[in-house]
């Protein structure tokens, strides 16, 4: 029995063959996320990785040696006849054109978020592949965080009551830019905290409470130097009368709790952000090491009533083990065997909705309905 490349219809190719992958970008996004958990996925190979940056083409030779390195994307898409699928970890600027070349080669698209700069983009993108009988899935890795996984796990057990309002915070101290296309106050970026962090917290604010019908958002610069949105809050009124509010900020001396969940039977409070991150940026791999996404008793969060999480009040609240394989597991499995995508452009279409909705309150002072 043979399976046909995704790539390239028709094309059989043997059933034990993995996805060949190429990654585009490899700075943060590429080298920390998408590349490890590539080559961690059964089912999936990384095949080449596009970078002109030399350090970053040693780089990548060094961490995988039988990847191949491309100098552009240019003399990737010369190769879609030999690849299964593209990863878009390049600057925001880059993944409406990078997504829509890949698409019309016949290849399956992943994009790290934001998939575009504008709602209207997504959904375009989204037709494409459609239209062609594509894959086009958008990396939101935070879906399988520790705590946004307990806390999905608490709703469906009820085990809040009704909820009625959502805190989530995305807080950080870093009082000096740090520069790059991320700060750049160059609207062509599509940079800044709202649709950096803010794609994730309002992602899983969506995710959790479903379709929103207010905005309501306050956006500042704080520090010297800096040109693009350092400090924001988001206010979303969701059709089903949950309200959440949602930090993201470089500027936060003292960091507020990740999670502050408010229902009519109890509260869940959870400190700490899922330890996945630093442990890919220590060099660290998924399958390689069995406590993969843990997190010591100490972090756990805790839900109770009228007690103070601060002093022992409430219930220690297991976390559970954070999951960011999960994704591209889902992602090989829509490929090889028909599954759902992990996360669909239409989704990342509804969370653009509401980031443009936040930049118009923030700069007009006013609530957007949506």
């Amino acid at each position: 029995m043979t399976r046909t490349t995704p790539g390239t219809p028709g094309t059989p190719v043997s059933p034990d063959a993995p996805l060949r992958v190429g990654l585009i970008g490899y700075g943060l996004a590429g080298s920390v996320f998408h590349a490890p958990l590539i080559a961690a996925t059964e089912g999936l190979a990384l095949d080449t990785v596009v970078t002109s940056n030399p350090e970053r083409q040693q780089q990548a030779r060094a961490e995988y040696p039988d990847v191949r390195v491309a100098a552009t994307p240019d003399e990737l898409f010369d190769r879609a006849g030999d690849l299964d699928l593209i990863v878009i970890a390049s600057p925001n600027k880059t993944h409406v054109a990078l997504a829509t070349t890949a698409l019309k080669a016949g290849l399956p698209v992943v994009v790290d978020k934001p998939v575009a700069g504008t709602a209207a983009e997504a959904r375009e993108l989204a037709a494409l592949a459609e239209e062609r009988g594509l894959l086009l899935s958008v990396f939101q890795n935070r879906r399988w965080d520790n705590d946004f996984l307990t806390l999905r796990k608490l709703l469906a057990e009820g085990a809040l009551g009704d909820v009625w309002r959502f805190e989530s915070r995305f807080e950080r101290w870093r009082p000096q830019p740090k520069g790059g296309w991320r700060e750049s106050g160059d609207p062509a970026e599509i940079g800044g905290l709202l649709y950096d962090l803010g794609s994730h917290v309002v992602d899983q604010a969506l995710v959790l409470f479903g379709p929103v019908t207010s905005v309501y958002a306050e956006s500042v610069i704080r520090r010297a130097g800096a040109s693009v949105d350092d400090d924001t809050f988001i206010a979303l009124t969701h059709a089903n009368g949950v309200r959440s509010h949602l930090h993201v900020s470089s500027t936060t001396a003292q960091l507020g709790p990740r999670f502050r969940v408010l229902g009519s039977e109890a509260g869940y409070v959870k400190y700490g952000l899922d330890p996945q991150e630093a442990a890919l940026r220590d060099g660290r791999r998924p399958g390689a090491e069995r406590d993969w996404g843990l997190e010591p008793e100490s972090l756990w969060g805790r839900v109770g009533a009228g007690e103070s999480p601060l002093t022992g009040g409430g219930r220690a609240e297991p976390t559970l083990p954070g999951d960011y394989p999960a994704y591209y597991a889902a992602v090989a499995k829509a490929l090889l065997d028909g599954g759902p995508q992990p996360v669909t452009a239409h989704e990342a279409a509804a969370a653009l909705d509401v980031l443009e909705a936040a930049r118009r309150s923030a700069h007009d002072g006013v609530v957007v309905k949506l």
